[in-house]
């Protein structure tokens, strides 16, 4: 029994004015870049005024965008239609560079400068693990406050599980709020002499631990940029839980993406239950990169039998069947050879060697192929050895016989400028037809192995409403390969699992 899910539609979703934010998620490697790129293109083609946050992006996919590199800022992307009045701008986040605007933008610049300068601070912005899913938020935010574009579309960070995109908020304040960070402010916040005095004992204790552990150097970075951040943790916290109610508002959209591959339909299928228990709005699944075929009637057990009966055909004949080269007027029996041989050992003109070679008067005589004279063109020679047209004179030219006395047997046409036979080999074609045979086998196998694992996910999910995008023969490396995939997008229909 198959099954069927709902139909995604993409148009309607990206044309409704109240569609402001499209989150495209999932696991890594399965095309969400190029899906929120295609989105973009299309939605601005179609009347938005977009802008696409990319994470991580190829460069060929900037390319294909126009522009020669994407940066923090926003730019516009030239080439797109704007007959309907829309626009696209494309970004990519700088996790570092927003870090340093959210630092600049909460604090004064004197201790801003302390921050910025500090080693652990560009460890932190650098590289601290959910720093990267933070920012994108933060940028998100950023964008939404500006209210410059009308349709905002994110491609969520790569990363080994698609959790970390909804937890990376909700870390980062548990690490600001953790105990040891309070423990690091706490002499600042005491405040006054007494109070350093009071803690002094118990945080020698403590740092002279931590000093054998993480090395002095270290330590001090740390305290100092705790405590150059304390007036700002606050700040992280409240844009934190602004961004994540922003998630769950009503003109935000999750797109799940996937690939018809075990591991990735795993994770859209944890990802999807993940975002009902978030209270989130999940629109649908794209489910990228499905193989099919134009000849899906012809299975592949009926595709190998095929090939087996023409490889059958191709073999050579039992070594117990009658075998031509017992034929005596076959000239590649050896007796026949040898009769050859002494034919031309007697001054015979006429008679063929096996290897090839004639004497400048003879003529293409062999019926399995043509042999050429070793003086030039077969048949264009003179009486009088020069080329030209074959002379009437000439018996041994125009009318060729073979070492019988009968007339020689009809040659194969052959291509005047390819210089070869233009029959094709029976056998040729028929290994040829063999190998296509085995390929489409091969894709029916594939083809049935993604229906089977699309199958088990429709199975538990059969809401969930689903786009199936077609592969692509090679990489999207300019606007016109993105309007494809938007097509595919917006017309794509669900198979049947």
């Amino acid at each position: 029994m198959s099954l069927e899910s709902p139909v995604l539609d993409i148009d309607p979703l990206i044309d409704d004015p109240r569609t402001r934010i499209v989150v495209c998620c999932g696991s890594g490697g399965v095309g969400k870049t190029t899906t929120a790129a295609a989105l973009g293109v299309r939605a601005a083609e179609r009347g938005r005024k977009a802008v696409v946050l990319t994470i991580d992006p190829a460069r060929r996919l900037a390319q294909s965008m126009g522009l020669s590199e994407l940066d923090n800022t926003p730019r516009k992307v030239a080439g797109i239609d704007e007959s309907a009045g829309g626009e696209l701008h494309a970004m990519m986040l700088d996790m570092k560079r927003t870090f340093d605007e959210v630092v600049l933008q909460h604090t004064d610049q004197e201790r801003a400068r302390a921050i910025l300068d500090n080693p652990f601070y560009q460890s932190l912005s650098a590289g601290f693990a959910g720093t990267q899913e933070y920012m994108a938020m933060e940028k998100l935010g950023q964008l939404r406050a500006l209210d410059e574009w009308d349709l905002i579309i994110v491609d969520t960070p790569p990363s080994r599980s698609a959790l970390d995109f909804l937890d990376a908020p909700k870390r980062l304040g548990s690490f600001l709020d953790g105990r040891f960070i309070r423990l690091l402010t706490a002499p600042a916040k005491v405040g006054g002499r007494a109070g350093v005095k009071f803690l002094n004992v118990g945080m020698s204790m403590m740092t002279g631990t931590l000093s054998k552990v993480m090395g002095a150097h270290l330590l001090r970075d740390v305290q100092t940029f705790v405590a150059a951040m304390d007036s700002m943790f606050g700040g992280f916290r409240s844009r934190a839980d602004a961004t994540y109610k922003l998630l769950q508002a009503n003109g935000t959209a999750f797109l799940v993406v996937a690939a018809p591959e075990r591991d990735a339909l795993r994770e859209a299928s944890y990802f999807v239950e993940r975002l009902a228990a978030e209270d989130m709005p999940l629109a649908g699944l794209v489910l990228n990169r499905v193989h099919g075929s134009g000849a899906a009637q012809l299975t592949a057990e009926r595709a190998l039998a095929a090939a087996e009966a023409l490889d059958d055909l191709s073999e050579p004949d039992d070594p117990g069947a009658p075998n031509d080269l017992d034929d005596p007027d076959n000239p590649n029996d050896p007796e026949t050879a040898d009769a050859v041989d002494a034919g031309h050992a007697a001054g015979n003109p006429t008679t063929p060697r096996l290897t090839g070679e004639f004497d400048e008067s003879a003529e293409n005589l062999q019926s399995v192929g043509i042999v050429d004279q070793p003086g030039g063109k077969a048949g264009l020679r003179t009486a009088d050895g020069g080329e030209g047209t074959p002379s009437t004179d000439s018996a041994d030219t125009s009318s060729p016989e073979s070492p019988t006395g009968s007339p020689a047997a009809p040659v194969p046409a052959q291509d005047p400028e390819a210089g070869r036979s233009t029959n094709p080999d029976p056998l040729d074609a028929d290994r040829l037809a063999a190998g296509m045979l085995r390929l489409h086998a091969e894709r029916m196998q594939l083809v049935a192995r993604e229906r089977r694992t699309r199958e088990r996910f429709v199975s538990v999910h059969p809401d969930v409403p689903m786009v199936d995008v077609a592969a692509l023969p090679g990489d999207v490396h300019d606007l016109e390969g993105l309007r494809a995939i938007g097509e595919r997008l917006a017309q794509g229909q669900p198979t049947a699992a």
